[in-house]
């Protein structure tokens, strides 16, 4: 007996609207957004991180405004050192699944499982370990050894690392666009429970908002990858066979991306121990924003290594494709930022401006040889020539933590920005002039 309800005129033409706008929003995305999975992956990711970049910023600007600059630099500091922390524990296990989730087949979720256990369990002993340390090695930090403010470092320190490997299989299994929802759900989650804090005059308030909005992100995001990307994507690439000596990859990339991760993380504590908490607090502002043109450059090489694994064939029309397009782009940005540096560091008070202003135009002007840098190294993962990408990342550390160090006394935070243009220069120009040993087809390279 066929017991299904006829619809009504009414509910059918609900139904037929609904439709039609589903449809005009997919017209509309595609309109603005290339249909090409290289550049449309890398839009989505580029659009993620300008949209967490700019709630970032007023998150720091409620953060500048609500508490002083010493508080902002210790609390910039802290943070700086659980991103460290959670790069060092996540053992870079987002790019392995970048790379090894598009053909890992009926085993995905067994492997984004595994990664999110080692990744949990190495990041929550790190920060142990370091919070044991902070009296010694960093004793500017001591507010974190309290029983509550210790917990969320803890913490905070774990769930980030699977926060930013979330967003690796969720590029991987080709759903970027939620990679853009969660990080929305992050910025908002944090500026809400920064205002909760202020108005409870916590000191910790900074990092314990980080914290709390990490919990909401991570709740959401991962029903969506668990319950229905991954699934899905192991019903499409079922047939696929997974490649061999996955664990030896892992460990040859996580060790260079240690020194990329020291040179992004480790400048904000060398500030803070050269120059105090409230150098580091105009520091740390000027490299939020100056980083933002670094996070595109990311974003194009993440959808450069997954589209590349699927099409391996492609790989170096794919690079060439990514430098050309992202150079517009990544000026366009720069001679912005370097334009109205004044203007936007001003937002966060008259000091940001005066003391920052010169330190964030030389970072935003190092991120154009940091596009070569970052292609480079991407092309090398893809083609599993790790000891080249390994290389570069450790020329990048040595140069702008060395130059860092000798630059600090001498010209104070600005000294961290010619740290930085110096060495991506020095990297890129080599680079670029000798494009043929690592952009090139392997045919090419063997003839």
């Amino acid at each position: 007996m066929d017991t299904t309800r006829a619809l009504t005129p009414a509910e059918s033409a609900d139904r037929a609207e609904h439709r039609s706008l589903r449809a005009v929003v997919r017209a509309g995305i595609a309109a603005v957004l290339p249909g090409e999975p290289l550049l449309r992956t890398g839009h989505l990711l580029a659009v993620s991180s300008l949209v967490n970049s700019g709630l970032g910023a007023v998150f720091w600007l409620c953060a500048t405004h609500w508490y002083d600059a010493h508080v902002v630099g210790l609390s910039y500091a802290a943070l700086s050192a659980s991103l460290l922390l959670a790069g060092i524990g996540q053992l870079n296990l987002n790019e392995f699944l970048v790379r090894f989730v598009p053909t890992a087949g009926l085993r995905t979720r067994r492997l984004v499982l595994t990664c999110y256990a080692v990744s949990v369990s190495c990041s929550l002993l790190a920060a142990a370990v370091f919070l044991a340390l902070v009296p010694v090695a960093v004793p500017r930090l001591d507010f974190l050894l309290t029983p509550v403010t210790g917990a969320c470092f803890v913490l905070a320190t774990a769930g980030y690392a699977v926060f930013v490997m979330q967003d690796g299989a969720l590029t991987a299994v080709r759903r970027p666009g939620w990679v853009v929802a969660e990080n929305v759900i992050f910025a908002c989650a944090k500026i809400l429970l920064l205002a909760l804090g202020a108005a409870l005059a916590l000191f910790s308030g900074i990092l314990l908002s980080w914290a709390g909005a990490l919990v909401v992100s991570l709740l959401v995001a991962n029903a969506v990858l668990l319950r229905r990307a991954v699934p899905r994507h192991e019903r499409d690439t079922r047939a696929m066979t997974p490649p061999p000596r996955l664990l030896g990859y892992a460990a040859a990339d996580w060790f260079g991306s240690l020194f990329r991760l020291a040179a992004y993380t480790l400048v904000p504590l060398m500030v803070l121990q050269s120059l105090g908490a409230e150098q580091s607090a105009y520091f740390s502002l000027a490299w939020t924003i100056g980083y933002v043109p670094y996070l595109l450059a990311c974003n194009m090489g993440t959808s450069l290594v997954v589209e590349s694994v699927r099409r391996p064939e492609r790989l170096v029309e794919h690079g060439l494709r990514v430098l050309r397009h992202s150079i517009l782009l990544l000026a366009g940005i720069s001679a912005l930022l370097i334009a109205l540096a004044p203007q936007i560091l001003a937002l966060f008070g008259s000091s940001y401006a005066a003391e920052a202003t010169t330190t964030l135009r030389l970072l935003a002007l190092s991120a154009l040889p940091n596009l070569a840098v970052s292609v480079a190294i991407d092309v090398a993962r893809a083609r599993r020539r790790l000891r080249w990408a390994i290389g570069l990342q450790m020329a990048l550390c040595v140069g702008v933590l060395g130059l860092t160090e000798v630059l600090l006394p001498r010209l104070g935070v600005t000294g961290a920005g010619v740290a930085w243009l110096a060495t991506e220069i020095l990297i890129a120009v080599p680079l670029l002039a000798c494009r043929s040993r690592w952009l090139v087809p392997a045919a090419e390279r063997s003839s």
